[in-house]
């Protein structure tokens, strides 16, 4: 009997755990070409704003040891032609889509769910509270513990899609801010996202990132990650997805045993773009030869 890889995130029931970070797989359609969207469990879209964005200046990514750097600046098509040119191509697909949103005022974030939950097309809202690129705006409620649950009852109050709060590791007191999001009834959490970097060019003594400092992946920080995502998972009674390094099958078992319900893999889609289908057959495939029943048995089932 094939094991059941199945999860639920709010009223989201997902076909296996496998998420695509948002901002690494643009709106999905990109990747189509890939691998079977129908492989794995949802797709986030990238970052999405009220107005179209251009984004940061270049150059805005750079590999780093063990990871990448980058200042992309939330580049996006803005709501209008998200709606009218990419939810054409989520219609065709059965894996739910979950749209990334966030604003620079407490209003943007309350208008961009508002309109969202209009859209079938969109299953869920994973709402950023935390990316570091961003000069205004974010990084202060994805610091805030008071402002990010301000901006979850902002959102809350808009839509009735399952709500994740994706937290940034750029905190004193990761857990304090879950429990404040919580509490202004998330629906899951999400973490973790970029850690602050920078690069810097010795021979032209400047930063390599024209915006100075960038958002840090890749495998570099997984040990952060999964300290913040076990701490987490401890804390609340939400379902927690973990982010941050996952490259095989065996980083997101280790996620799942420090207690997320489901993982999001981002940078190794720059690596391979069939990265999430090939991670998603072999957790199955662990599981299958583990003699494990169900993907839940394993949820921080951590000895400690």
């Amino acid at each position: 009997m094939k094991p059941d890889m199945s999860v639920e995130i709010g009223s989201l029931k997902l076909r296996n755990p496998v998420i695509t970070a948002s901002g690494t797989f643009g709106y999905g359609e990109e990747f189509k070409d890939y691998l079977n969207l129908e492989e794995i469990g949802a797709i986030i879209t990238k970052g999405l704003s009220l107005k179209p964005r251009a984004g940061n200046p270049t150059p805005r990514i750079v590999e780093t040891p063990a990871g990448m750097l980058n200042a992309i600046g939330l580049q996006n098509v803005g709501v209008d032609a998200f709606i009218e040119k990419k939810t054409p191509f989520l219609r065709t697909i059965s894996t739910p889509a979950i749209v990334n949103l966030f604003g620079n005022t407490i209003e943007e974030y309350a208008e961009l769910a508002s309109r969202l939950e209009q859209v079938p097309e969109v299953a869920g809202i994973e709402v950023n509270i935390s990316c570091p690129n961003v000069k205004q705006g974010g990084i202060v409620f994805g610091t805030d513990p008071k402002a990010a649950a301000t901006v979850v009852r902002a959102v809350r109050s808009e839509t009735t899609k399952p709500l994740i709060v994706k937290l940034s590791p750029n905190v004193t007191d990761v857990v304090e801010m879950a429990v404040a999001c919580a509490e202004a009834q998330a629906d899951a959490l999400s973490l973790i996202n970029t850690l602050t970097g920078m690069a810097v060019d010795l021979r032209t003594r400047r930063p390599v990132l024209a915006n100075v400092t960038g958002g840090l992946s890749g495998p570099a920080i997984k040990p952060v990650a999964l300290r913040m995502v076990w701490q987490v998972a401890k804390a609340v009674t939400l379902p927690v997805i973990g982010i941050g390094g996952i490259m095989n099958a065996t980083d997101a078992l280790e996620f799942i045993l420090a207690g997320a319900t489901a993982i999001q893999v981002g940078t190794a889609n720059f690596l391979d773009p069939a990265a999430a289908g090939i991670i998603a057959r072999e957790m199955e495939q662990y599981l299958a030869e583990n003699g494990i029943a169900a993907i839940g048995e394993l949820r921080g089932a951590l000895q400690v």
